[in-house]
């Protein structure tokens, strides 16, 4: 019995991290979406062709509004590479396609404090630089090319059709026709409930995880191991250990916000949940990844940089916020049993939870169905990122298909051929917009 409390007690943890934050995920992917489906992927590759600060500023703010998900952001960082971006620019799209977006901001408030969601948008573009500056100086121009080959290869890792999926409006127009218009409404849909998909089992495994950590850890266990009786030394100790503890738990994406909240309130310091945030794209799975798409040297490259950086981004902000007197004075993140009440929470869930519903019917009466099985697709495997209505086949309904989309060698349909009622998009292996959802 006493194992079925803890049990209980950890879901009851993890289900009032689940509740709180509901609202403001499905806020955050809306959002994304929305700005997701007016950027062609084209535009982005267009852009990211060097490593100069404008180009590195562009790849920042195209990544911050691109997917959230760790893995589907390191394929298309990849894809991005073999494309013709630099490395330097693809990577900092990876970083701020997964640090600087907007619902891990929000969630980051909602769970902790606005201090943190502050430090998130500060320290994420300190690392950016660093980064860039790090690559610069240290990787040869040998090492790039010889991870150019490797990447050309096209080895398989994860979330590779999802990457793939340029969702975006075809039609022209100013930003309110294009998203009023009824493309729009499902181009949104598909991205909402395509980056939902993607990130689904890091947010969950992230809350169990941080619900039986926040449940069954003592609290002296983390004050011994985050130094808390020695001021300076654990705002020195927290930014390196806050990586080693995420790489270890395996949780990315914004999966690892519910256990950056419990490991603040058991002592660990401001920059040592900054450093901890970030680290999400150097956890084993995707090291592994690294490897396959651009070599072993790389790779460690890759995690050396990454991790030197981001210490030093939350170093930088450790002692530039304490100086602002922007730390919070008390650790009292959300992350208890405190169950379902009547208050703007439950209202708000209720309005978003609908808005949600509402995408999910317009995803599956597009055709969107097809695409949930085709997001671990291999990359340059144009017959799984196809979708109903594309190589000219009729749509639902009887549409006539994308004009534009790849034909069976992942070149596109020249214009006029039959089967194409209007304008589609070229991305890598086709559209992903269902003609069912013109």
């Amino acid at each position: 019995m006493a194992v079925l409390a803890a049990i209980g007690h950890a879901l009851a943890v993890a289900g009032s991290m689940t509740w709180q934050i509901t609202w403001s995920l499905i806020l955050g992917f809306t959002l994304s979406a929305i700005v997701q489906a007016v950027i062609r992927r084209q535009t982005i590759t267009r852009m990211l062709g060097d490593d100069r600060p404008a180009a590195l500023a562009k790849a920042t703010g195209l990544g911050a509004a691109s997917s959230s998900c760790s893995y589907a952001a390191v394929a298309l960082a990849r894809s991005l590479f073999s494309k013709g971006a630099s490395f330097t620019s693809a990577m900092v799209f990876e970083i701020a396609s997964t640090n600087l977006v907007i619902e891990m901001g929000i969630i980051l408030a909602l769970l902790i404090s606005w201090q943190f969601t502050l430090a998130e948008f500060v320290g994420g573009p300190i690392m950016i630089v660093l980064v860039a500056v790090a690559f610069r100086v240290f990787v040869r121009q040998r090492l790039i090319e010889a991870a150019r080959r490797q990447a050309d290869k096209g080895l398989a890792g994860s979330m590779e059709g999802h990457a793939a999926m340029d969702m975006s409006i075809a039609v022209g127009g100013s930003f309110w026709r294009r998203l009023g218009s009824r493309q729009g409404y499902t181009s949104v849909s598909h991205i909402f409930v395509m980056e939902w998909a993607a990130v689904i089992r890091d947010v969950t495994i992230g809350l169990l995880i941080a619900g039986a950590v926040a449940a069954w850890v003592p609290s002296s266990f983390w004050q011994h191991l985050f130094l808390t009786g020695e001021p300076l030394a654990a705002k020195l100790w927290g930014p390196l250990i806050g990586p080693v503890i995420l790489v270890l738990s395996f949780v990315c994406s914004i999966g690892n916000v519910p256990l950056a909240a419990v490991l603040w309130n058991g002592g660990i310091s401001f920059g040592g949940v900054v450093s901890f945030i970030f680290a999400d794209l150097i956890i084993i799975p995707i090291l592994l990844i690294y490897r396959k798409y651009y070599g072993t040297k790389m790779m460690l490259v890759v995690l050396g940089t990454f991790y030197a950086t981001m210490v030093v981004a939350a170093y930088i902000v450790e002692f530039s916020f304490g100086a602002l007197g922007l730390i919070p004075a008390t650790r009292d993140a959300r992350v208890g049993d405190i169950g379902v009440q009547w208050n703007y929470t439950t209202y708000l869930n209720i309005v978003f939870l609908l808005l949600a519903a509402a995408l999910l019917v317009r995803f599956f009466r597009s055709g969107g169905g097809s695409m949930l099985r085709m997001m671990g697709g291999g990359p340059g495997e144009p017959s799984e990122h196809g979708h109903p209505g594309s190589h000219g086949h009729p749509g639902r309904h009887g549409q006539p298909g994308l004009q534009g989309q790849a034909g069976a060698h992942g070149r596109p349909v020249p214009h006029g051929q039959p089967g194409h009622g209007e304008p589609g998009r070229r991305g890598h292996g086709g559209s992903a917009l269902p003609a069912g959802g013109r």
